[in-house]
């Protein structure tokens, strides 16, 4: 495959929604050299859901993919077991093999919405580990000290709060270093929390004589909040599987001051048109219109030009004129309680889901804020959630 070389492409590619680019010269003289690069990144199935903070990193691959270069996506199935301290404050349960095929599943499908997925080389980390003995892990830590390991940010904290640090916790930085040593990696992408591992595995690379990975950090994305990053542990996150309408209603509710950071960092806006948008801003226009706009673009990008409309037209209708919509789907639950029928509904995706939003106050019946969890509804219910989602009770 020809690979495309082109300076101004290069260009956006290493500094759009970019933060950090280890070793820069380096990456940008390979770049212009014409030859295939091998592109990393991984993401360990903790979940079974992609948001619009996962598609920041895969829109980048996605640069890259469009220069004509390997994106190889590694899906961390054995060091899911573990999972990642990198931000973390306390040692992450271990996920048992069911939930981690489980989650799994979904993951190829919805990066396929960002990248050419028939073009990616899909690899999996328990290929080698699954094979992997003591005398190797013996051989993998004996290659770096426990004092560097210690070094980072997260175990410092820890350690100063005196908060456990779990052995596996020590060996994941190592893990997924080592990743980059079997796939033969030239790059790796990876949020800037996770600059720490993506060093591991040049050192590891090196240790094993092989040339150093270059490195491409990006920014974290912080969610509907404005406060936490985009996570859905927090409740704050934009699915990549949500509805035209849930999606271009939730990026309605993002902060005004992120209207820039989403636009360059979940869109294909142009930088020339973000650059407006600035302008636009700072000369006093109504955010609401910029923001509106934002919507536009992003659900465009998963929905089409039609679903974008679509759920511009229901925001309109049920935000800005505070009116139910005039057909509201209807449902015969299972039971009468609250929880089922938001589930049963999909107005949330989980149990876990719905009674956090109803702990925040954010569902009704017939308009009347649910205060419990065992709830009840009769036939004939309007159960609502936010201003967005309705169902009637059969």
């Amino acid at each position: 495959m020809k690979i495309n070389t082109d300076p101004q492409k290069i260009s956006e590619l290493l500094s759009r929604g970019v933060v950090d680019s280890i070793e820069a010269a380096s990456l940008l003289k390979k770049l212009s050299s014409g030859k295939q690069l091998r592109i990393k990144f991984g993401i360990d199935p903790t979940g079974s859901q992609l948001h619009i903070g996962h598609a920041v990193p895969l829109r980048k691959l996605k640069q890259f993919q469009d220069l004509g270069h390997q994106i190889i996506l590694l899906i961390g199935d054995y060091t899911a077991m573990i999972g990642d301290p990198s931000g973390r404050n306390e040692t992450r349960p271990m996920l048992k093999k069911e939930d981690i095929r489980r989650n799994m599943k979904t993951y190829v499908k919805q990066a396929s919405k960002i990248i050419d997925i028939k073009k990616v080389e899909i690899r999996h980390n328990s290929e080698w580990y699954k094979d992997k003995g003591a005398a190797f892990m013996m051989e993998l830590t004996s290659m770096i000290t426990v004092a560097r390991i210690l070094e980072r940010d997260d175990f410092q904290k820890r350690l100063k709060e005196g908060t456990d640090i779990a052995m596996q916790e020590i060996m994941y930085p190592l893990l997924q270093g080592y990743d980059s040593v079997e796939l033969e990696a030239d790059v790796e992408i990876g949020g800037t929390d996770q600059k720490f591992n993506l060093l591991m595995g040049r050192k590891l690379q090196k240790k094993y004589s092989q040339p150093e990975q270059d490195i491409i950090t990006i920014p974290l994305l912080e969610g509907t909040d404005g406060e936490k990053k985009m996570s859905k542990s927090y409740g704050n996150y934009i699915a990549l599987d949500d509805s035209a309408e849930e999606m271009f209603g939730k990026v309605m509710s993002v902060p005004d001051k992120l209207i820039i950071k989403y636009f360059e960092l979940a869109t294909d806006e142009p930088m020339s048109s973000i650059e407006d948008y600035k302008k636009r801003l700072v000369a006093g226009e109504n955010p609401m219109k910029i923001k509106a706009e934002l919507a536009l673009a992003l659900t465009k990008l998963y929905h089409g030009e039609a679903g974008a409309k679509k759920g511009e037209e229901h925001f309109h209708k049920v935000f800005q004129e505070k009116s139910k919509p005039q057909e509201i789907p209807e449902l015969k639950p299972s039971a009468t309680n609250i929880i089922t029928v938001l589930v049963e509904s999909k107005i949330c995706k989980s149990k876990s889901e719905a009674r956090q939003v109803i702990a925040q106050g954010g569902v009704k019946i017939n308009d009347k804020k649910v205060e419990a969890i065992d709830e009840q509804v009769k036939s004939g219910d309007i159960v609502q959630k936010g201003s967005r989602f309705f169902v009637k009770i059969k």
